[in-house]
C-alpha cells in the first residue's frame, strides 16, 4: 500500500473520535436525565402537614357538647396531589368564647373508633369498653387504655376552628406521633 492511501484513514480519525465521543455522551446522558426525572419524588423531601380547617366556630353547641367532624387534608403521594381526602375525624368542644378543646375520635388503646355519649357526658370505645371523661381523661380506672384520648394543637382564626391533625401510636402510655 502506498502512503497516499493510509493519510484518509488518518484524517477521518479525528471525525471517529468525535464521533463516538459526542454519540456515548448522548447515551449516557438521555438515560440519567430520564432517571433523575422518574426519581424526582423520591429526592424531595416529605410535606409535613399543616393546620387543617375542621369547622367553624358557630356550629359548636354553646353548652361546651363535643361535636364530631371528619378532617379532609389535601395529600401528595410522590406525582399525585388528591385535596379533600377523608384522613379521620376529631371531636371539637368549645371551652371558652374563642378557645376549643380537640381531640382525636380513635381509642389510643387498640385504634378503635370512639364515641360520645350525652346521657354520660363522656366518651366510649366499644371495642374493649374503655371510657374517657368529656376532656378526653381516663374515666374508668379500670380501662384498658393505657392513655388518655390524645388531645391535638387547635386555633381559633376568624371565627374558623385549624387543627394539626396527627395519628399517635396505639397501646402505648407515651403519645408518640406516627
Amino acid at each position: 500500500m502506498s502512503e497516499t492511501q493510509k493519510a484518509p484513514d488518518r484524517r477521518n480519525f479525528v471525525t471517529k473520535v468525535a464521533s463516538i465521543v459526542v454519540g456515548g455522551l448522548i447515551s449516557v446522558v438521555a438515560p440519567v436525565a430520564g432517571l433523575l426525572t422518574f426519581l424526582d419524588p423520591l429526592r424531595r423531601k416529605s410535606d409535613t402537614r399543616g393546620l387543617v380547617r375542621i369547622t367553624s366556630l358557630a356550629s359548636l353547641p354553646e353548652n361546651g357538647e363535643p361535636r364530631k367532624f371528619p378532617v379532609l387534608d389535601t395529600l401528595v403521594d410522590a406525582w399525585n396531589k388528591t385535596e379533600n381526602v377523608p384522613v379521620g375525624s376529631v371531636y371539637v368542644q368549645k371551652t371558652g368564647p374563642d378557645t376549643v378543646r380537640v381531640l382525636n375520635s380513635v381509642c389510643p388503646h387498640l385504634g378503635c373508633s370512639v364515641g360520645y355519649r350525652a346521657t354520660t357526658q363522656g366518651y366510649f370505645c366499644p371495642c374493649h369498653k374503655s371510657a374517657f371523661a368529656i376532656d378526653g381523661s381516663i374515666a374508668d380506672p379500670k380501662s384498658p387504655s393505657p392513655r388518655a384520648m390524645d388531645e391535638l394543637t387547635a386555633e381559633v382564626r376568624d371565627g374558623e376552628v385549624w387543627v394539626r391533625f396527627q395519628n399517635f401510636r396505639k397501646g402505648s402510655p407515651d403519645k408518640i406521633a406516627v
